[in-house]
């Protein structure tokens, strides 16, 4: 196939236009090129869903923490929570700790 029967082609015609090829051009440019690409977009995106999923996380883990704090300001409440977590104890008293192990 020779040039001339080429330029007789219409999708030829369309694609060689200087228009279209600039168009063309730029499209692929921006689209893979530059600093503002559709690849950094779509990886900004997931980085913002991240952050948004570790912002919902973390207010609930506020709120439960202020829940926590709220039933620890009544006297009993805060023995029980130093008496499991911490271990402790009144002076004349002993603890005996027992952890259970499964055997598989």
């Amino acid at each position: 196939m020779k040039f001339k029967d080429l330029r007789k082609k219409s999708w030829f015609r369309i694609i060689s236009n200087k228009y279209v090829l600039i168009s063309l051009v730029f499209a692929g440019w921006m689209f893979f090129l530059d600093t503002n690409s559709w690849f950094i977009h779509h990886e900004l995106d997931q980085e913002i869903n991240e952050l948004q999923d570790n912002k919902e996380y973390y207010q609930k883990e506020i709120a439960k923490d202020k829940a926590v704090i709220e039933k620890l300001q009544d006297s009993v409440e805060l023995e029980k929570f130093a008496r499991q977590k911490y271990y402790m104890k009144r002076p004349n008293e002993d603890i005996y700790i027992i952890e259970y192990d499964t055997i598989d």
